[in-house]
């Protein structure tokens, strides 16, 4: 089955030439091997050999014969491809001879068609001749036409001028057009020139067709025809212009007109100037008030007439409503700027913010039940931009806050006229002094807060911030008002007759406004009261208390100052005559409410003990025996007691009085030992951290029996010993000052001892 060696021979430059062929021949000998050993691998199956053989040479004559079919069709196309190739050369090669006798023709007879050059140039002249025949009998009635329009112009019969001019119109932009073309520029001004009229019939039509437009919301409620013959023509000239600016290639003089948009400026101007341009207007509250209140009526009106008759006039498109909407609004934001840079008054800023936040969008005006749903303002934004209406708000504070001072100041000084009457101050229900201060003072600000409450929240926190500034300056005034009420009385203390029940009205009055301020915020659930206006309360309060335990010791400070003294010692009834001043002043502080009046008793109580101890250490006596101490000592326990008792009576209780000093000054005293007065000095100024060394020694020397060794040995104690003043405690010792002590005399050169 090996292949010979001429055949190998003969299939090498194939192979050559062809490796993929070899590569299939290949795969297919192996192919052929790998069936085969997989048939024939047993001898029984030889016997099927000469089957197999004849059904695969069968096989191969079949494919054979259908490759020689296909081959043979090949050929034959190839060769009716060819044939078409020769016979389409000569084709080619023939039309080629064909358009070169062509050409020489051509050249032959171009000569012949310079005579046509002339020929072409008068066939153009010709049917330029003709084109101006034809126009002619026009040309030559245009002044006729242009008389008849101004005719029907006078007539108001709009329609039929425009017409009328249109058709001149037309005619004058074809000619110009045509000569356009041709480039003869110089022959434009000429037909511009005989069409001059045009420009005047144009001006007189575009003056009537205004003029109607600026009376349109007249017109259409009594006669819409003019109006609707006006849109109608604007319509005709807009589709001119948009036709034009697509498709001409020449733009005629005065186009595009752009009447529409004309239209819509005379219609703006219209409505600005009806309203909006009038003189200068009354910057006062009720002559804006009036202004504001014709604006609101005239512009709801007219918005009905537009949106129910006018709109109908004039195509969809025109968005007539949303037009004259818009130029309201936009004319009312520049008004109300207008009016802003006038000084106005508070009443006049309260209208305008008022009216451009409420009212302007309320169902009075734009929110109208006969302008919704197409009149819709939202989406034109606010009359009034965020910064303006805070700087108007702002405005509208500083006028409030004059007007408050200006009324403060008024109602302190009646106050102030009020303290110096020949009579007792007003009382409540329940006995206390009081004056209509504090209702006047907080009605005025709370109106005042509430009225801004109806404009914006932002409005209603500066005012009330204003407020609260405003009540913590008066309390200034106020104090200010009772020092000088204060030093008119120090110089006569007749005057004011009833000094001590007005500055307890004043008392009550300070309560009050405590207890009123916290209602002013506008928020319920934070009605704290600032920390500055607290303090200012307070400062009001102690300025009051203050000048009432000055009155109170300028009754006491007689009797104090026969303490102490032997006569005092014997038994005087000093301290009875103190506790009756006490007393009698503790009547008047039961005109007070309890917060008020337990202050009081505590600081007359703290008041009393500092100038008895006062009194008993100016260094006016000093125990001279045993039985003087006694004496002191008991005189001490008799005078604290009876304070005590006075005061306890009156309601204070004993935690809160101070004249436990006395008594532990008393046990400092009545020390039999003086050597152990380091260990009681010790818990004296335990117990009284304020006390100084000047303090003690005052006392030592007020017993009488200490020598200087002790009192040396007590000063150092209380110097290893240094106290500090724990938190709430109410010094006694530390307002007491201790008399110097007077200097020996030395001669010259001396040494003191």
């Amino acid at each position: 089955m090996g292949m010979s060696a001429e055949e190998e021979r003969a299939l090498s430059p194939r192979d050559e030439e062809w490796p993929e062929a070899e590569k299939a021949e290949k795969l297919a000998r192996g192919a052929a091997l790998k069936w085969a050993s997989g048939v024939f691998y047993r001898p029984e199956k030889l016997e099927g050999l000469g089957q197999y053989r004849s059904r695969e040479t069968q096989r191969n004559n079949s494919i054979q014969s259908r490759l020689k079919s296909t081959v043979q069709s090949y050929l034959e196309g190839v060769s009716a491809g060819l044939e078409q190739l020769r016979s389409a050369a000569q084709e080619v090669q023939n039309v080629c001879q064909d358009l070169g006798a062509a050409r020489w023709a051509l050249l032959d007879s171009a000569d012949r068609f310079q005579g046509l050059q002339q020929m072409r140039a008068l066939m153009a002249e010709h049917v330029q001749l003709a084109s101006v025949v034809q126009v002619l009998p026009q040309l030559f009635s245009v002044h006729e036409v242009f008389s008849h329009t101004l005719q029907l112009l006078h007539g108001q019969h709009l329609l039929e001028a425009h017409a009328e001019l249109m058709m001149m119109e037309h005619l004058r932009d074809d000619i110009l057009s045509q000569l356009h073309l041709r480039g003869l520029s110089s022959a434009q001004t000429t037909v511009l020139s005989y069409f001059g009229g045009l420009q005047e019939l144009n001006e007189s039509l575009a003056k009537q067709l205004w003029d109607i437009v600026g009376s349109s919301l007249r017109l259409v409620r009594e006669d819409p025809v003019l109006f609707v013959t006006a849109v109608r023509i604007i319509e005709r000239e807009e589709k001119i212009d948009d036709t034009l600016l697509l498709e001409a290639t020449y733009l005629p003089p005065g186009r595009p007109k752009g009447w529409k948009q004309k239209f819509y400026q005379v219609l703006r101007e219209t409505i600005t100037g009806a309203h909006f341009h009038a003189t200068r207007m009354d910057a006062e509250g009720p002559g804006l008030a009036r202004h504001l209140a014709a604006l609101q009526k005239d512009i709801v009106s007219e918005l009905r007439v537009v949106k129910d008759l006018m709109a109908q006039c004039v195509p969809a498109h025109y968005n007539i409503l949303s037009v004259c909407t818009a130029t309201y609004h936009q004319a009312l934001t520049s008004h109300i700027q207008d009016i802003l840079r006038e000084d106005l008054d508070k009443q006049a800023l309260f209208l305008l913010l008022e009216w451009a936040l409420r009212v302007y969008h309320s169902p009075e005006m734009m929110g109208h039940h006969d302008l919704l749903p197409e009149v819709d303002v939202s989406a034109l934004g606010p009359l009034m931009s965020p910064e303006l209406v805070d700087q108007t708000e702002r405005k509208y504070v500083v006028k409030v806050k004059a007007s408050v001072l200006e009324w403060m100041q008024r109602t302190l000084e009646v106050e102030f006229k009020e303290w110096f009457r020949e009579e007792e101050p007003e009382t409540d229900h329940q006995g206390f002094f009081q004056s209509a201060l504090p209702v006047i003072v907080m009605q005025m600000l709370n109106e005042n807060i509430q009225v801004a409450s109806l404009i914006t929240d932002s409005l209603q926190q500066k005012v009330y911030k204003m407020a609260l500034e405003e009540l913590e300056a008066f309390l200034g005034r106020l104090r200010e008002a009772l020092v000088h009420c204060g030093k008119e009385h120090q110089k006569d203390r007749t005057v004011p007759k009833y000094y001590v029940s007005y500055l307890l009205a004043m008392l009550n009055n300070n309560l009050a406004l405590s207890s009123s301020v916290s209602s002013l915020h506008p928020d319920a659930a934070r009605r704290e009261v600032p920390a500055s206006l607290r303090a200012a309360l307070e400062r009001t309060q102690k300025k009051a208390c203050q000048l009432l335990l000055e009155e109170l010791l300028l009754d006491l400070q007689p009797l104090c100052l026969q303490l102490p003294s032997r006569k005092w010692l014997s038994g005087s009834q000093l301290v009875g005559s103190m506790c009756d001043v006490i007393d009698k002043y503790a009547k008047d502080f039961s005109r007070v409410r309890k917060p008020i009046f337990t202050l009081l008793l505590t600081e007359s109580e703290l008041l009393v003990t500092s100038q008895y101890l006062r009194a008993l250490m100016q260094k006016k006596m000093v125990c001279k025996s045993e039985e003087e101490r006694s004496q002191l000592c008991d005189r001490l326990l008799q005078d604290a007691t009876q304070l005590r008792e006075l005061f306890c009576g009156l309601g204070l209780d004993r935690s809160q009085q101070s004249l436990e000093a006395v008594f532990a000054l008393r046990e400092l005293i009545s020390l039999k030992d003086p050597a152990l007065l380091s260990l009681e000095v010790l818990g004296f100024i335990t117990k009284y951290p304020d006390v100084s060394d000047e303090h003690v020694s005052t006392l030592l020397e007020l017993r009488g029996d200490v020598s200087r060794e002790v009192r040396h040995m007590v000063l150092e104690m209380m110097a290893q010993h240094p106290q500090v003043l724990p938190e709430h405690y109410r010094p006694i010792f530390s307002t007491i000052l201790v008399p110097a002590p007077e200097l020996p005399f030395c001669l010259r050169k001396g040494k003191c001892a």
